[in-house]
């Protein structure tokens, strides 16, 4: 063991589990018996079998406690999760799917910490790396140099931490427990859904004490107003990347994570399962599915949650309340163009998506004969709105930044609804020909059929003309019948009529072709929509 001025090193040289050293440091300030939990606590992770438990820096053949079985380094060497929050396309939070993941392992990661008896104290975006593993990305803590092993009483007093991460307590020096990770945990949430932290973010940690703590029980933000006041709401701001059903959902347990008074902070532990009540809140709303409609006609985007054995049935109805277009009237479509089964349930489709990715489903409304002459536009931020009404007002640097960060966000929300405008073009496109390929088919199959029937009415036509011939020939001498005669000339007509029925298949075809002409011709089904693809 070397010391050397702050810090002590831990070496174990004698201590070695399948192959590998267990290096760890702290501070002098921390007793002697943090660094051998740290040996032991280092040893356990060999065993969790979790995607986001942790990550550590060291050698690239150390494992990483996830499922996959190899060795491979533990850090990637991409970035951490403060520099994708800083990427433009994040300035107004992460895409839902990336929010999903990335709450979903820090959670995973969080609770092992304290089911070992540890606190983090110190998690925010720089120690939650990403790691591309198979078809995912995994987001793993790292930096327990200020991780505290809870004492006999569970409580700490230690302030350690990062300013903007910290639990309130912290800040009045009380003794603390493991729901300072949970303010810490729900910090970092809110700022991949907002792209920002909820109170203040940018305010003298002694001023920003002073306002934050008198607000109430459930507000999850405070927002510095243009006018300089300052706004706490329980609603998470927009914009942002989430469906309103999974915004209401995280609002509720923001709500409850984000309580100033540490003992209600995270709802208290279940008294079934001993889990805290935020943890299991989080894991319903990890494992709800949402069904996400595109209204082809408003341009809105429907979200609904749904069950596995939900039926389509009760999709359309609450779709005929929402979009107000018919049920009878409702087509809805896959991307690939192909029409929701009737007869199958709305959760075996959201059972062949991997992760969050649920498939977005177009709805089109059969009555309307030119589909998206009512589109909206997606709203302006209200901050944008602002700055363009109120041009000269001169605003701080901050303020600026914000209003840019939305503008841009703005900017590239109304390409990805042009894109996906063209995509339920391109879906009703794809099922027009598909109709079209299978109208064809059972046109040359009636044409078949129509092909052997006029030969058999050509064929019933001539023997009737025969004998009416026939007929003509005997009448003066042999036997004559006015009754047979017109019976004849009956027969004949109508067999004639059958054979101009056979033409009205064309006029069927050019209906088909005609409502794919109008299609093509729509802008959003023009190739020139591709380049905001690539911008």
């Amino acid at each position: 063991m070397h010391m050397k001025q702050k810090h002590v090193f831990y070496l174990c040289a004698h201590i070695i589990h399948r192959g590998y050293i267990a290096v760890g440091s702290t501070f002098n300030s921390m007793k002697l018996r943090l660094g051998t939990s740290f040996i032991n606590f280092f040893f356990s992770y060999f065993a969790c079998n979790r995607a986001g438990d942790f990550g550590t820096k060291g050698s690239e053949n150390m494992p990483t406690g996830t499922e996959s079985k190899e060795p491979h380094e533990m850090v990637p060497r991409d970035s951490n999760h403060g520099e994708v929050l800083n990427n433009p396309e994040n300035c107004c939070g992460m895409k839902e799917n990336d929010v999903m993941m990335a709450i979903s392992d820090i959670a995973s990661a969080v609770q092992y910490l304290h089911k070992n008896r540890i606190i983090h104290r110190d998690l925010k975006p720089e120690n939650i790396v990403l790691q591309t593993q198979e078809e995912r990305v995994l987001y793993k803590i790292i930096d327990l140099g200020y991780a505290k092993e809870l004492d006999q009483g569970s409580l700490c007093t230690s302030f350690v931490g990062t300013l903007q991460y910290l639990a309130p307590e912290l800040f009045e020096g009380q003794k603390y427990t493991v729901t300072v990770d949970y303010w810490s945990f729900a910090t970092v949430v809110f700022e991949c859904i907002t792209g920002y932290r909820p109170f203040l973010p940018n305010m003298h940690p002694v001023q920003w004490h002073r306002i934050v703590r008198t607000k109430d029980k459930h507000d999850i933000v405070a927002i510095e107003e243009m006018n300089r006041n300052i706004k706490f709401s329980s609603h998470i701001p927009i914009p942002h990347n989430l469906n309103p059903v999974l915004a209401g959902h995280l609002e509720h347990w923001l709500q409850l994570v984000l309580c100033w008074n540490p003992s209600e902070r995270g709802g208290g532990i279940d008294a079934e399962t001993g889990r805290p009540n935020g943890f299991l809140i989080l894991d319903t709303i990890l494992r709800s599915k949402t069904l996400h409609v595109l209204n082809m006609v408003s341009g809105d985007i429907l979200a609904y949650p749904v069950r596995a054995e939900e039926s389509l049935q009760a999709l359309h109805v609450r779709l005929e309340d929402d979009a107000h277009i018919p049920l009878t009237q409702q087509d809805l479509l896959l991307d690939t163009g192909i029409a929701l089964d009737p007869r199958r349930s709305i959760g075996s489709y959201l059972l062949e998506q991997t992760g969050w990715n649920t498939p977005l489903v177009y709805l089109f409304d059969k009555s309307m004969q030119e589909p998206g002459g009512h589109i909206r536009s997606p709203r302006v931020p209200d901050l944008v709105g602002y700055i363009v009404a109120e041009s000269k007002v001169l605003l701080t640097y901050m303020q600026r930044r914000k209003a840019w960060g939305q503008a841009y966000h703005h900017i590239r929300g109304l390409r990805e609804h042009h894109s996906r405008l063209q995509q339920g073009q391109r879906a009703a496109m794809l099922s027009l020909l598909r109709h079209n390929g299978n109208l064809t088919k059972l046109k040359n199959m009636a044409g078949a059929t129509s092909h052997r029937l006029q030969a058999k009415v050509e064929f019933f036509r001539a023997s009737v003309h025969l004998d009416l011939e026939k007929y003509g020939e005997q009448t003066s001498t042999g036997i004559s019948s006015e009754k047979l005669h017109s019976a004849w000339l009956e027969m004949e007509s109508e067999a004639a009529s059958l054979l101009l029925e056979g033409d009205l298949s064309e006029l069927d075809e050019m209906c088909v072709q005609s409502k794919i002409v109008e299609l093509q011709r729509s802008p959003n089904a023009r190739r020139q929509a591709d380049i905001l693809e690539n911008t």
